[in-house]
Protein backbone atom coordinates (compact mmCIF):
# COMPACT_ATOMS: atom_id res chain seq x y z
CA UNK A 1 0.00 0.00 0.00
CA UNK A 2 0.86 3.03 -0.77
CA UNK A 3 1.06 6.13 1.90
CA UNK A 4 -1.05 9.10 1.33
CA UNK A 5 1.98 10.61 -0.21
CA UNK A 6 0.23 14.47 -1.74
CA UNK A 7 3.72 16.82 -1.91
CA UNK A 8 7.18 15.71 -2.85
CA UNK A 9 10.14 18.36 -1.93
CA UNK A 10 13.93 17.96 -3.83
CA UNK A 11 15.97 19.00 -1.67
CA UNK A 12 20.28 19.41 -2.20
CA UNK A 13 22.43 19.10 0.58
CA UNK A 14 25.62 20.81 -0.54
CA UNK A 15 28.72 21.67 1.51
CA UNK A 16 32.36 21.81 1.35
CA UNK A 17 34.22 17.81 1.80
CA UNK A 18 34.16 16.27 5.61
CA UNK A 19 31.59 18.72 6.58
CA UNK A 20 29.20 15.64 7.31
CA UNK A 21 26.67 15.97 4.32
CA UNK A 22 26.41 12.12 4.29
CA UNK A 23 25.89 11.85 8.38
CA UNK A 24 23.40 14.18 8.21
CA UNK A 25 21.40 12.39 5.06
CA UNK A 26 21.77 9.46 6.44
CA UNK A 27 20.30 10.42 9.95
CA UNK A 28 17.82 12.03 7.94
CA UNK A 29 16.64 8.92 6.23
CA UNK A 30 17.01 6.58 9.20
CA UNK A 31 19.47 3.99 7.59
CA UNK A 32 22.84 4.04 6.08
CA UNK A 33 22.45 4.70 2.19
CA UNK A 34 25.36 7.14 2.37
CA UNK A 35 29.21 6.14 3.39
CA UNK A 36 30.59 8.00 6.46
CA UNK A 37 33.61 8.20 6.90
CA UNK A 38 36.29 10.58 8.53
CA UNK A 39 38.56 11.31 4.73
CA UNK A 40 37.30 13.82 2.59
CA UNK A 41 35.74 13.01 -0.87
CA UNK A 42 34.12 10.00 -0.26
CA UNK A 43 31.03 10.66 -1.92
CA UNK A 44 31.49 10.36 -5.72
CA UNK A 45 28.10 10.58 -6.85
CA UNK A 46 25.01 12.09 -6.35
CA UNK A 47 23.35 10.13 -3.58
CA UNK A 48 19.85 10.41 -3.55
CA UNK A 49 17.61 9.71 0.11
CA UNK A 50 13.89 9.19 0.58
CA UNK A 51 12.41 10.26 3.42
CA UNK A 52 8.52 10.14 3.57
CA UNK A 53 7.44 12.73 6.19
CA UNK A 54 3.33 12.60 6.97
CA UNK A 55 1.89 13.64 3.70
CA UNK A 56 4.99 14.58 2.00
CA UNK A 57 7.97 12.84 0.04
CA UNK A 58 11.02 14.11 0.81
CA UNK A 59 13.97 13.65 -1.74
CA UNK A 60 17.63 14.80 -0.12
CA UNK A 61 20.34 15.13 -3.14
CA UNK A 62 23.61 14.27 -0.74
CA UNK A 63 26.78 15.49 -3.47
CA UNK A 64 30.24 14.87 -3.32
CA UNK A 65 32.01 17.92 -1.61
CA UNK A 66 33.24 20.77 -3.88
CA UNK A 67 36.84 20.92 -4.52
CA UNK A 68 39.45 21.65 -6.62
CA UNK A 69 39.55 18.90 -8.84
CA UNK A 70 43.02 17.18 -9.58
CA UNK A 71 41.92 14.72 -11.86
CA UNK A 72 39.34 13.63 -14.25
CA UNK A 73 37.22 11.52 -11.86
CA UNK A 74 37.56 15.13 -9.52
CA UNK A 75 36.20 16.88 -12.43
CA UNK A 76 33.04 14.63 -11.97
CA UNK A 77 32.26 15.23 -8.92
CA UNK A 78 32.63 19.20 -9.27
CA UNK A 79 30.48 18.94 -12.46
CA UNK A 80 27.60 16.85 -10.23
CA UNK A 81 28.07 19.46 -7.39
CA UNK A 82 27.13 22.23 -9.95
CA UNK A 83 24.60 20.13 -11.47
CA UNK A 84 22.40 19.38 -8.44
CA UNK A 85 22.21 23.45 -7.22
CA UNK A 86 19.64 23.59 -9.65
CA UNK A 87 16.55 21.75 -10.56
CA UNK A 88 15.76 21.35 -6.89
CA UNK A 89 13.37 23.02 -4.56
CA UNK A 90 15.92 24.47 -2.02
CA UNK A 91 19.14 24.11 -0.70
CA UNK A 92 20.58 23.12 2.36
CA UNK A 93 24.17 24.78 2.64
CA UNK A 94 25.98 22.93 5.24
CA UNK A 95 28.88 24.38 6.93
CA UNK A 96 30.89 23.46 10.14
CA UNK A 97 30.77 26.21 13.09
CA UNK A 98 33.52 28.13 12.03
CA UNK A 99 32.66 32.11 12.02
CA UNK A 100 34.47 32.72 8.42
CA UNK A 101 32.64 31.92 4.74
CA UNK A 102 35.29 29.84 3.28
CA UNK A 103 36.24 29.63 -0.50
CA UNK A 104 34.17 26.41 -1.22
CA UNK A 105 30.77 28.14 0.88
CA UNK A 106 31.62 31.07 -0.90
CA UNK A 107 30.85 29.39 -4.50
CA UNK A 108 28.52 27.32 -3.43
CA UNK A 109 26.16 30.54 -2.58
CA UNK A 110 27.39 32.26 -5.58
CA UNK A 111 25.70 28.83 -7.17
CA UNK A 112 22.47 29.25 -4.76
CA UNK A 113 22.33 32.79 -5.78
CA UNK A 114 22.62 32.04 -9.63
CA UNK A 115 19.48 29.93 -9.64
CA UNK A 116 17.52 31.82 -7.06
CA UNK A 117 17.07 29.06 -5.29
CA UNK A 118 15.47 28.86 -1.38
CA UNK A 119 18.48 27.86 0.78
CA UNK A 120 18.33 26.47 4.38
CA UNK A 121 22.00 27.40 6.28
CA UNK A 122 22.69 24.11 8.83
CA UNK A 123 25.33 25.02 10.99
CA UNK A 124 26.31 21.37 12.04
CA UNK A 125 29.10 19.65 14.28
CA UNK A 126 27.50 22.01 17.35
CA UNK A 127 28.09 19.89 19.84
CA UNK A 128 31.70 20.96 19.35
CA UNK A 129 31.46 24.56 20.09
CA UNK A 130 30.12 27.18 22.96
CA UNK A 131 26.96 28.62 22.14
CA UNK A 132 28.95 32.44 21.78
CA UNK A 133 31.20 30.51 18.62
CA UNK A 134 28.17 29.83 17.22
CA UNK A 135 26.58 33.24 17.16
CA UNK A 136 29.65 34.60 15.67
CA UNK A 137 29.24 31.56 13.04
CA UNK A 138 25.62 32.89 12.13
CA UNK A 139 26.54 36.60 11.68
CA UNK A 140 29.68 35.77 9.54
CA UNK A 141 27.02 34.28 7.36
CA UNK A 142 24.23 36.26 7.53
CA UNK A 143 26.58 39.39 6.51
CA UNK A 144 27.00 37.12 2.69
CA UNK A 145 23.47 36.14 2.33
CA UNK A 146 19.91 36.16 3.25
CA UNK A 147 19.21 32.78 4.48
CA UNK A 148 15.64 31.70 4.69
CA UNK A 149 16.78 29.99 7.94
CA UNK A 150 19.70 29.23 10.26
CA UNK A 151 19.13 26.10 11.17
CA UNK A 152 22.49 24.99 13.91
CA UNK A 153 22.73 20.90 14.61
CA UNK A 154 24.17 17.66 15.89
CA UNK A 155 24.33 15.57 12.64
CA UNK A 156 26.03 12.80 14.71
CA UNK A 157 23.95 13.27 17.64
CA UNK A 158 20.86 13.75 15.65
CA UNK A 159 20.16 16.51 17.83
CA UNK A 160 17.85 19.20 15.85
CA UNK A 161 16.41 17.31 12.82
CA UNK A 162 13.02 17.77 13.25
CA UNK A 163 13.90 21.88 13.10
CA UNK A 164 15.68 21.04 9.81
CA UNK A 165 12.70 19.04 8.90
CA UNK A 166 9.90 21.36 9.56
CA UNK A 167 11.45 23.76 7.77
CA UNK A 168 12.10 21.80 4.69
CA UNK A 169 8.25 21.15 4.77
CA UNK A 170 8.25 24.53 3.68
CA UNK A 171 9.18 23.81 0.45
CA UNK A 172 6.98 20.53 -0.57
CA UNK A 173 4.98 21.31 -3.44
CA UNK A 174 1.70 19.51 -4.07
CA UNK A 175 3.28 16.53 -6.31
CA UNK A 176 3.39 12.42 -6.48
CA UNK A 177 5.01 10.03 -4.74
CA UNK A 178 8.52 9.53 -7.00
CA UNK A 179 9.61 6.39 -4.95
CA UNK A 180 7.64 3.36 -3.64
CA UNK A 181 7.15 3.07 0.17
CA UNK A 182 9.77 1.02 1.81
CA UNK A 183 12.59 2.56 -0.90
CA UNK A 184 15.24 4.55 0.76
CA UNK A 185 17.38 5.28 -1.82
CA UNK A 186 17.71 5.57 -5.65
CA UNK A 187 20.88 3.42 -5.70
CA UNK A 188 20.72 -0.17 -7.58
CA UNK A 189 22.06 -2.56 -4.25
CA UNK A 190 24.99 -3.23 -6.24
CA UNK A 191 25.95 0.14 -5.72
CA UNK A 192 25.78 0.43 -2.06
CA UNK A 193 26.84 -2.79 -1.80
CA UNK A 194 30.11 -1.51 -3.72
CA UNK A 195 30.27 1.71 -1.50
CA UNK A 196 29.97 -0.19 1.72
CA UNK A 197 33.41 -2.03 0.68
CA UNK A 198 35.08 1.27 -0.65
CA UNK A 199 33.55 2.76 3.14
CA UNK A 200 35.83 0.12 5.03
CA UNK A 201 38.88 0.82 2.96
CA UNK A 202 38.05 4.48 3.93
CA UNK A 203 38.48 3.72 7.70
CA UNK A 204 40.83 1.05 7.44
CA UNK A 205 43.34 1.90 4.92
CA UNK A 206 45.91 5.44 5.27
CA UNK A 207 46.30 8.52 3.13
CA UNK A 208 46.01 8.23 -0.73
CA UNK A 209 44.93 4.32 -1.55
CA UNK A 210 41.64 4.46 -0.31
CA UNK A 211 41.35 7.40 -3.25
CA UNK A 212 42.68 5.55 -5.72
CA UNK A 213 40.42 2.51 -5.10
CA UNK A 214 36.97 1.28 -7.41
CA UNK A 215 34.95 -1.50 -6.47
CA UNK A 216 33.02 -3.61 -9.21
CA UNK A 217 30.54 -5.81 -7.92
CA UNK A 218 30.89 -8.83 -10.64
CA UNK A 219 28.95 -11.29 -8.96
CA UNK A 220 25.24 -10.70 -7.09
CA UNK A 221 23.37 -13.46 -6.88
CA UNK A 222 20.54 -14.88 -4.20
CA UNK A 223 20.19 -18.75 -3.42
CA UNK A 224 16.74 -19.83 -2.62
CA UNK A 225 17.11 -19.85 0.79
CA UNK A 226 17.57 -16.03 0.35
CA UNK A 227 21.38 -15.94 1.07
CA UNK A 228 23.48 -14.08 -1.20
CA UNK A 229 26.55 -14.57 -3.29
CA UNK A 230 28.53 -11.80 -4.17
CA UNK A 231 32.15 -11.41 -5.61
CA UNK A 232 33.92 -8.20 -5.13
CA UNK A 233 37.05 -6.85 -7.01
CA UNK A 234 38.80 -3.70 -5.16
CA UNK A 235 40.82 -1.86 -8.34
CA UNK A 236 43.87 0.14 -7.26
CA UNK A 237 46.72 1.96 -8.81
CA UNK A 238 49.82 0.50 -7.90
CA UNK A 239 51.08 -2.89 -7.02
CA UNK A 240 52.36 -1.47 -3.84
CA UNK A 241 49.05 -0.56 -2.91
CA UNK A 242 47.34 -4.00 -3.13
CA UNK A 243 50.10 -5.26 -0.96
CA UNK A 244 48.81 -3.47 1.76
CA UNK A 245 44.88 -3.18 1.18
CA UNK A 246 45.56 -7.91 1.19
CA UNK A 247 47.93 -7.08 4.17
CA UNK A 248 49.96 -9.08 6.56
CA UNK A 249 48.80 -12.95 5.51
CA UNK A 250 45.80 -11.42 4.12
CA UNK A 251 44.69 -9.92 7.71
CA UNK A 252 43.61 -6.39 6.08
CA UNK A 253 41.75 -7.71 3.57
CA UNK A 254 40.25 -10.59 5.84
CA UNK A 255 39.17 -7.44 8.11
CA UNK A 256 37.63 -5.19 5.69
CA UNK A 257 35.64 -7.97 4.06
CA UNK A 258 34.45 -8.50 7.15
CA UNK A 259 33.00 -4.84 8.66
CA UNK A 260 31.87 -5.14 4.76
CA UNK A 261 29.89 -8.04 4.78
CA UNK A 262 28.22 -7.05 8.60
CA UNK A 263 27.00 -3.38 7.22
CA UNK A 264 25.63 -5.18 3.72
CA UNK A 265 23.77 -7.58 5.74
CA UNK A 266 22.58 -5.79 8.05
CA UNK A 267 21.30 -3.54 4.46
CA UNK A 268 19.52 -6.25 2.73
CA UNK A 269 18.47 -8.07 5.83
CA UNK A 270 19.47 -11.18 4.90
CA UNK A 271 23.21 -13.19 5.32
CA UNK A 272 25.64 -12.64 2.83
CA UNK A 273 28.72 -14.52 1.35
CA UNK A 274 30.99 -12.16 0.05
CA UNK A 275 34.73 -13.51 -1.58
CA UNK A 276 36.82 -10.98 -2.15
CA UNK A 277 39.75 -9.50 -4.98
CA UNK A 278 42.14 -6.94 -5.24
CA UNK A 279 43.70 -6.37 -8.78
CA UNK A 280 45.83 -3.40 -9.88
CA UNK A 281 44.70 -0.67 -12.66
CA UNK A 282 47.34 2.00 -12.96
CA UNK A 283 46.24 5.65 -13.27
CA UNK A 284 42.59 4.49 -14.00
CA UNK A 285 41.43 8.12 -12.05
CA UNK A 286 42.50 9.51 -15.63
CA UNK A 287 41.31 7.28 -17.82
CA UNK A 288 37.61 7.91 -18.80
CA UNK A 289 36.88 4.17 -19.81
CA UNK A 290 38.19 3.20 -16.57
CA UNK A 291 36.16 5.99 -14.82
CA UNK A 292 32.91 4.84 -16.56
CA UNK A 293 33.25 1.67 -16.20
CA UNK A 294 33.02 2.27 -12.69
CA UNK A 295 30.04 3.88 -13.07
CA UNK A 296 31.29 7.72 -12.32
CA UNK A 297 29.66 8.38 -15.73
CA UNK A 298 27.31 11.36 -16.34
CA UNK A 299 23.64 10.48 -17.87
Amino acid sequence: MMSEIKKTAMITVCGRPNVGKSTLTNALVGEKIAIVSPKPQTTRNRIYGVVNRGDTQFVLLDTPGLHKARTRLGDYMVKVVRQSVADVDAVCLLVEPIPHVGTPEQILIDRIKEEGLPAVLVINKIDTVEKEELLAVIAAYSQVHEFDAIIPLSAEKKDGLDILMDQLQKYAAEGPQLFPDGMTTDQPEKQVVAEIVREKLLRNLDKEIPHGTAIEVTRFSERENEIIDLDVTIYCEKASHKGIIIGKNGAMLKKISSQARQDIERFMGTRVYMETWVKVKENWRDNLNYIRSFGYDEE
